[in-house]
């Protein structure tokens, strides 16, 4: 099987798995009575006037009463439950969607902010990176700087959910996602067929290109928004887009090994595969360790070093063309 189709295979499954997955956020936990009992039971006694004070810290991150009771009764239930069975009889169950995560400093998913952090930095120490070494001149190097600020504002969205899980912080964090895959996407064909060299009939297609995608972008956004708030939808259309993405990029490095025979060709494949590596944590869900540690939080830890190599390739990138273009001159 050549590595291109061996590659597109693993993609397709990969994205069936996800969609499978976003049809199942339906939890057990938050319909149990007796946790729907010891949620009420905590608002009656503590949620009155007199009632126990909110440390500061958590009130800023919008602790408030209620949330206090849901928090604790999560871990009440579960901890009742393994005490009383045994693990395979009465699993740890989820709540509202999410796991029964231990708070650290307020953060409800302290490992999936640290990490999120993680990229942050990646993609910060990769714009400094790509402004150090490309000069301004270079007609790509706005793309891939524009790329880098995407990707921080991403990952500062992705740390404000997971560190206090609401309606306006779920919003803002899947549509940064989406704004990052999809520009990944946008600025692929760019580079790949040369979009940006200034001649008239390249131009006009970097504008017809760029306006589909902005288009595109504001209906997603908007059918989320205005209509519906659909998590299927949301993950079929950010791994459809990945996809393409991600063939683009093998294609474009199997391409150009072949031709060159340089082995730094072959990374966009290689990080390609390191990420759907990363991704299929996500098929491997469990409850985390020490009530901290998760597979979602290990998928954000595990795309930190393709963030930092991908910069590595943009810049090697951007300077063997540099170099071909004076040898041309």
């Amino acid at each position: 099987m050549r590595p291109t189709s061996q590659l597109t295979w693993q993609l397709y499954v990969l994205a069936a798995v996800c969609l499978l997955a976003g049809c199942a956020r339906a939890s057990q936990g938050d319909r149990l009575p007796e946790f729907r009992e010891c949620v009420e039971i905590c608002k009656q006694t503590n949620c009155v006037e007199g009632g126990p004070v909110i440390p500061l810290h958590r009130r800023i991150l919008l602790w408030t009463c209620p949330s206090e009771c849901d928090y604790t009764c999560q871990h009440i239930i579960t901890t009742a439950r393994l005490a009383r069975d045994p693990p395979y009889l009465s699993p740890v169950l989820q709540f509202h969607g999410k796991w029964p995560f231990h708070r650290f400093l307020g953060m409800q998913e302290p490992f999936s902010v640290l990490f999120s952090l993680f990229n942050y930095l990646a993609h910060a120490a990769g714009i400094a990176k790509l402004k150090a070494t490309i000069p301004p001149s270079y007609t790509l190097r706005r793309y891939y700087v524009m790329f880098g600020y995407v990707g921080l504002a991403s990952w500062v969205f992705s740390m404000v959910f997971h560190t206090r899980d609401s309606g306006v912080t779920e919003k803002l964090d899947y549509f940064a996602a989406g704004a990052n895959v999809l520009f990944q996407c946008y600025y692929t064909p760019i580079r790949i067929f040369r979009l940006d060299v200034p001649t008239p009939r390249r131009q006009t297609l970097l504008r017809v290109w760029t306006l589909l995608c902005a288009v595109l972008y504001v209906a997603h956004v908007s059918y989320l928004s205005l209509w519906r708030w659909d998590y299927t939808y949301n993950m079929a259309a950010n791994v459809a887009v990945g996809i393409v993405g991600n063939l683009m990029w093998s294609w474009f490095a199997v391409s150009r090994y072949r031709a060159t025979g340089k082995g730094w060709t072959v990374w966009p494949g290689l990080i390609v595969a390191w990420i759907i590596l990363a991704m299929s944590l996500e098929l491997f869900d469990f409850a985390p360790w020490g009530g901290m540690l998760d597979a979602h939080s290990l998928w954000h830890l595990g795309t930190v070093g393709p963030t930092i190599w991908w910069y590595n390739f943009l810049v090697k990138d951007a300077q063997e063309d540099l170099q071909q273009n004076r040898l041309k001159a």
